[in-house]
């Protein structure tokens, strides 16, 4: 089949909340595409991201101090606009633009009447991250716009790509004040669709019947989602990650988008032949002393080990059947000892200092520490939610039992001060990892695990799921290096037992060639979703904003 050619932008400004701020998925998809984007545009690619750090290094962010100079300065003294500017410290190392918006507090309440006066965007009801989010959003519309003007832009095709809610006003300004940008909206989930779900709200059998206007203000969702509506509607393209998450914003924002842009990964962020082995290795090594030195009994080597992780959404992220197929686990009593890590940011307040000292200086005694099922110090531990029903199934690694659960309620930085490692460090020391999803727009997670090796469990409601399973990826085993367990609204014993029995039917195989098998299968299947393949998506986004920005131009 021919290639389409599609019309490239010269400059492309693409903006995030999680623009060198790892905070969750949306960081993974910019840092991972940047270096296939950087081939093609070069440094006409640039990023912009929020400056949080005050005055403490950055690991992301690469400060320099001759890229974009003459223009840092005269936006300073010109304009006020106080940015660093460097390179994002990812593969590609792409330019990276950092702005300080704390000053546009005191134009809030006009930038709110303007939005409301000129798009409709309701803020009357605003609170949570709302204000920080915005003008965060309009420093960033601010940038590009000065950026536009100083560079003498207007003879060329400029893109600006706008992810999320939170970066819709900085479209809706440029929309208004530099109407010749064409501009890219990306929702990577509705605001209103994971506030359903996470209400414990049956999404999909009553996915028709949603009004998301109603829904909003039964919620308490209305200014969130007043932002992401009006974005979709005035981009001149509207984007999302999978099909899924296309029906519920036809559903729920009125506007089906116009590209459906899959998430990829890059294997250069996975270590290759000896260094994996080294780092599988040590990775194992932690898993097993953590466990030991916490529950007070030897782990054998030949644990072993499974995981879930991403994002503290209980149910959207499956953690709550991920608990329950676990404690079916362990009362079905597998001969193999099985330890299974929730590796989950959680409102944490530090390392256990007991579990610290018995790392350093392990104990001989081998007795537990008091409640042997969290790692780091939790705020209020009998409110958390894992804690709560870690507690009232009674799973909280009694002595003897040969299956465990690991509560790691820490961002996995390489500084936790618990493993020390980061969790792409991590990854490779496990046998398997559990994504059970109740509602996933894509699910980086899955994708991550494959990449690197580790053969995964996830859901039909998952993008990546759905895309998995288009690839040959099966509902019956773990062969291909997926397995898609199905879930909807009404079946969430039935697959609990289902991941039961896949989780004790693949930890029991003693086969080292199937495990390598499926292991490599798994790694296969991740290449088919790199980003060399999924770009093509965004570049015919490229291509519909800039011919509705013609037509706006014209």
């Amino acid at each position: 089949m021919a290639e389409i050619a599609y019309t490239l932008p010269d400059f492309i400004f693409e903006s995030s909340w999680e623009v060198c701020n790892k905070v969750g998925g949306i960081y993974t998809v910019l840092s991972t595409r940047a270096k296939t984007l950087q081939d093609i545009f070069g440094d006409k690619l640039i990023f912009i991201g929020p400056d949080l750090w005050n005055g403490i290094t950055n690991p992301d962010f690469i400060e320099s101090k001759t890229l974009l100079k003459d223009w840092k300065k005269y936006a300073l003294e010109k304009e006020n606009l106080k940015v660093r500017i460097g390179r994002w410290n990812v593969p590609g190392k792409p330019i990276v633009i950092l702005v300080d918006f704390l000053s546009y507090y005191e134009v809030k309440n006009s930038l709110y009447f303007r939005m409301w006066e000129q798009f409709g965007v309701d803020s009357i009801a605003a609170y949570g991250d709302y204000d920080e989010s915005n003008l965060f959003a309009y420093s960033v519309g601010l940038v590009i716009e000065s950026l536009y003007k100083y560079r003498k832009l207007d003879k060329q095709k400029i893109i600006a790509h706008f992810n999320e809610w939170m970066l819709g006003m900085a479209l809706l300004y440029l929309q208004d004040c530099v109407p010749e940008i064409a501009t890219v909206f990306t929702t990577h989930a509705t605001s209103i669709g994971r506030s359903i779900c996470g209400n414990n709200k049956p999404l999909y059998e009553y996915l028709t019947a949603y009004n998301g206007d109603w829904m909003a203000k039964e919620l308490n969702m209305e200014a969130k989602h007043s932002l992401e509506k009006q974005t979709a509607c005035y981009a001149d393209c509207f984007t999302t990650v999978s099909e899924l998450t296309a029906e519920e914003c036809q559903q729920l924002l009125d506007k089906r988008p116009d590209v459906v842009t899959p998430n990829g990964f890059e294997s250069n962020f996975v270590p290759q032949g000896e260094l994996y082995d080294k780092k599988r290795k040590i990775a194992r090594e932690k898993l097993l002393e953590v466990t030991t030195q916490l529950t007070g009994e030897l782990v054998s080597e030949d644990a072993f080990l499974l995981a879930i992780s991403g994002r503290y959404e209980y149910k959207n992220k499956g953690i709550d059947i991920f608990v329950e197929a676990m404690n079916r686990v362990r009362l079905a009593n597998p001969e193999r000892q099985i330890i299974a890590f929730i590796l989950v940011p959680a409102w944490a307040n530090g390392p256990r200092t007991d579990l610290q000292s018995r790392l350093k200086k392990p104990d001989i005694r081998k007795f537990p520490l008091y409640n042997p099922y969290y790692t780091h110090n939790l705020n209020f531990p009998e409110q958390d939610k894992v804690c709560e029903y870690l507690r009232y199934l009674d799973f909280v690694n009694h002595e003897g039992v040969k299956t465990k659960i690991i509560f790691v309620p820490s961002y996995l930085n390489g500084t936790d001060g618990i493993f020390n490692l980061s969790y792409y460090d991590l990854l490779p020391g496990l046998d398997m990892t559990v994504f059970p999803s109740y509602y996933e727009p894509w699910g980086y997670t899955p994708l991550e695990s494959i990449a690197f090796g580790v053969p995964t469990i996830t859901t039909n409601l998952a993008g990546f799921g759905l895309w998995a399973k288009m690839e040959g990826a099966s509902e019956q085993d773990i062969t291909t290096g997926v397995k898609i367990v199905i879930r909807n609204d009404e079946n969430y014993l039935e697959a609990a037992e289902i991941l039961k029995e896949s989780i004790i039917s693949y930890a029991t195989t003693r086969h080292p060639a199937l495990v390598a098998k499926v292991r490599n299968a798994a790694t296969v299947l991740s290449k088919k979703a790199a980003w060399s393949h999924f770009i093509s998506y965004y570049l015919e986004a490229y291509d519909i904003a800039l011919r509705n920005a013609g037509k706006r131009k014209n």
